[in-house]
């Protein structure tokens, strides 16, 4: 993992200072945007401290930063960058996971009237060539249609999605960077043994993965039997990483993204 800054040791992200700048309000568990500083160098980042964590009946007490860790190393397994450099950390509320920030065109103030790459418009508005997940209301009773983008950036998220077993890609969590890449963040309940594959981005089901892709994944599968799995197991329970090879060992045996199959194949909210 290359420091932000090459000429030197200087690890901003992990030894800086850390100040928090404000609060992602509609997160649900606490999430602050905080600069981390230090000799006069600075770094965007979000911090979720683990004491913020908002207890679940299915995943065990305080282990969501560790799981976005987790999901962090897998992405940079695979060579594919979809997760922003993620580490555990000190900070201002007790140790957390320490991520990041990602600059969007949105946030740039450079979005316009386009579409994001997951968004929600009127049935008679998809753009051409664009999935339709599902059809609901909105607020106002007017019907309304959620889409994602056939773009291959999202499909690597996709597939990353079922390698993770990511129980909550909603569509806000897949940012498109202003250095043109793709970003997937909140990743803290991922990577659980039982099935809880949650997702938006259901346009590949049934589809066959790509080659590139899968060549990367049977690099992955092999990785798992090295270092790796070893620095999994320090963020994940072994039954975990368990899941995790038998999840790799499945999609390189039949590689073709699985079907919605549980009654909520969608999380709530969608975004």
């Amino acid at each position: 993992m290359a420091a932000p800054y090459p000429d030197d040791d200087v690890d901003v992200l992990a030894t800086g200072d850390l100040t928090v700048l404000g609060r992602i309000v509609s997160a649900s568990n606490a999430t602050l945007v905080c600069e981390a500083e230090i000799d006069g160098r600075t770094e965007r980042c979000v911090y979720k401290p683990v004491r913020g964590e908002q207890p679940l009946w299915d995943f065990p007490d305080g282990t969501l930063a560790g799981r976005e860790v987790a999901s962090y190393l897998i992405s940079e397994a695979l060579g594919w960058g979809v997760i922003p450099r993620t580490i555990l950390r000190d900070g201002p509320y007790g140790p957390g996971m320490v991520q990041r920030w990602v600059s969007t065109p949105e946030t740039a103030g450079e979005r316009g009237e386009r579409l994001d790459l997951v968004d929600i418009c009127p049935p008679d508005r998809v753009p051409e060539g664009w999935f339709e997940i599902l059809r609901a209301y909105d607020g106002e009773g007017e019907e309304v249609a959620l889409i994602h983008a056939d773009d291959p950036r999202l499909q690597r998220m996709a597939v990353l999605d079922v390698l993770l077993n990511n129980a909550d890609r909603k569509g806000g969590h897949a940012l498109e960077g202003v250095d043109g890449s793709v970003y997937g963040v909140d990743h803290g309940i991922c990577l659980h043994s039982e099935n809880k594959l949650r997702t938006v981005l259901w346009g590949w089901a049934g589809q066959r993965v790509g080659g590139a892709l899968l060549a990367d994944i049977e690099a992955f599968e092999k990785a798992l039997h090295a270092d790796l799995a070893d620095r999994l197991a320090e963020l994940v329970t072994p039954a975990e990483v368990d899941a995790l090879r038998r999840r790799t060992r499945d999609l390189l045996a039949d590689p073709v993204m699985p079907q919605p199959s549980s009654h909520r194949p969608i999380p709530w909210p969608a975004f």
